[in-house]
């Protein structure tokens, strides 16, 4: 059952108002594994790089007041998208614009509720980009077959920090389906 959340969109200038937010949903999310992994802890670094890209763009999901889950990326840098690489034959000019889809959190108990496709969703209906791409952890195959139902396809692995988990590449055409 799908529960009746708003869902908010913010924008680069919301940063400020909604950065907590974002830290908070995501020290909820992965409480049990926070003490041990530096590159969890590293997330307060990850939401002001993202947040400070003029195109970046969040949706949270609201129940009443409680912040339950959110949605984020921003425009890849022309020659820096992450299906470089791994994309033959390449995007031409135009087709090769590419939103980065970077995170989404939903708290436990409203997951399996339909809350992360809705974020996904209200997300990606505004893009304009000709592509979405998004990184999976490899160790994550139920994660992985999700976006898959969701129109993305892995097209390669990466691994973009010496600390980070090795991330199936994953793209899909927008607007999505």
């Amino acid at each position: 059952m799908t529960p009746a959340l708003e869902l908010r969109h913010f924008t680069h200038d919301d940063l400020a108002e909604i950065r907590q937010t974002l830290i908070d949903v995501h020290a909820d999310v992965h409480a049990a594994r926070m003490t041990d992994d530096a590159f969890r802890q590293k997330f307060p670094w990850f939401v002001d790089h993202w947040g400070g890209n003029p195109g970046f763009s969040c949706v949270i999901a609201y129940d009443g007041g409680e912040a339950v889950g959110f949605a984020y990326g921003a425009p890849g840098a022309p020659g820096r998208e992450w299906w470089r690489g791994h994309l033959e034959p390449v995007p031409a000019p135009g087709e090769d614009r590419t939103f980065h889809f970077s995170e989404l959190m939903v708290r436990e108990r409203w997951r399996k509720t339909g809350t992360a496709e809705r974020l996904h969703r209200a997300l990606m209906e505004a893009r304009s980009e000709a592509l979405a791409a998004l990184l999976v952890d490899v160790t994550h195959p139920r994660v992985l077959a999700l976006y898959e139902t969701w129109g993305y396809r892995k097209i390669g692995e990466d691994q973009p920090f010496p600390d980070s988990p090795v991330y199936a590449v994953m793209i899909a055409d927008l607007p999505s389906a």
